[in-house]
């Protein structure tokens, strides 16, 4: 039997943004194996991506933007070869969603539209603030009123995208247990308790709220305040440790710590974020404590797999109370990895992300 085709259009080069990752490229090998055959484009390229985030360097952002938008504009003439386009997040990053009309109204293709955080809402970094206004934000709302079906991370993002579409599919972000996140964290006698957190410089600010309750803790324990990330805080923290995030190296990273962490602040933007930080923390055994923000309270079963903390009083009882308790962590984080291998996990979502197609 002849396979169909799909094509899948991203933002970042593989294999490197997380959200791309989690979302869809760790599902690509089992599509062959079900009917389909795919391709895939990625709108930057990977000289464009290594400085997209830095200061500066506007002529050679520039002009690897244009040329994204030239690969957009060949890609549009073979299109006929594909039954369906999946499109993460957009098509392009700037302007009228263009591609996106030219595949469901032009091409009338099947164009499945996945998305995993509120991007209808501006939320620019400073280092490319200078074209926040070509940023177009409401195509967001237009693809879902095109796409022939929607997947969304959780359901604050499914509500929006059926305001438009009935065809929405609740698509989590999800772990590869058997592959990726294949290890569980040990406790070894006398080791230095380390509390933990992961993310990009855009999320740092979240740590703020954590700073106080840290530096009043780290006076009477012994832990370390590991961060990894692409950019080091600048926290007044005696007990602060700083690891370049290094995919090659990021696994093993996050198996340092006893104690994973995720403060949000309660707005719109937060609301849409489909807890990644807590998935990963509890694949590898990992107890996460989190604000009670969007798909958290889903994730995390308070009191079993990790604590739900709401005010700096509950953060702070939280960590004394695993601190002082090496088997409620290990108790925890046997029932974390449970949670993530029996809801979250590829092997639990994989026949949810083929009925996609």
């Amino acid at each position: 039997m002849k396979k169909k085709r799909v094509l899948f259009l991203f933002p970042y080069p593989a294999d490197t943004a997380a959200s791309q990752r989690f979302r869809f490229e760790q599902y690509l090998p089992c599509l062959p194996e079900n009917g389909w055959e795919y391709d895939t484009q990625a709108f930057l390229s990977s000289r464009t991506w290594d400085i997209l985030y830095k200061r500066g360097h506007h002529l050679q952002k520039i002009l690897g933007i244009l040329g994204g938008f030239w690969r957009r504009f060949w890609l549009m003439f073979s299109l006929y070869k594909y039954e369906a386009v999946f499109v993460h997040r957009e098509a392009s990053p700037l302007g009228f969603p263009i591609f996106e009309w030219i595949i469901a109204k032009v091409w009338r293709k099947r164009l499945i539209f996945d998305f995993d955080d509120a991007i209808w809402l501006p939320n620019t970094s400073a280092q490319n603030a200078w074209v926040a206004w070509l940023k177009f934000h409401t195509k967001t709302r237009l693809i879902c009123r095109w796409a022939w079906k929607v997947s969304a991370g959780n359901q604050y993002l499914c509500d929006y995208a059926l305001a438009v579409n009935s065809n929405v599919v609740l698509n989590p972000t999800t772990i590869d247990t058997a592959g990726m996140h294949n290890a569980l964290r040990t406790h070894e006698a006398h080791e230095r308790l380390v509390i933990g957190w992961t993310g990009t410089h855009s999320t740092l600010k979240y740590l703020e709220e954590l700073v106080p309750i840290l530096q009043k803790l780290e006076k009477n324990y012994a832990f370390d305040f590991l961060v990894i990330a692409d950019k080091a805080p600048d926290f007044d923290l005696a007990c602060l440790r700083f690891i370049a995030w290094d995919k090659a190296t990021e696994i093993a990273d996050l198996l340092k710590m006893h104690i994973g962490v995720m403060p949000l602040v309660a707005d719109r933007w937060a609301a849409g974020k489909c807890g990644f930080k807590a998935l990963q923390y509890m694949a590898l055994g990992i107890p996460a404590l989190v604000s009670p923000v969007g798909v958290n309270t889903a994730i995390v079963d308070h009191g079993l797999n990790g604590f739900v903390c709401a005010l700096p009083t509950d953060w702070e009882k939280a960590l004394v109370l695993l601190l002082e308790n090496p088997n409620l962590r290990t108790e925890m984080g046997g029932e974390a990895r449970k949670k993530i291998e029996n809801a979250y996990s590829v092997k639990a979502n994989t026949a949810n992300f083929l009925g996609l197609f």
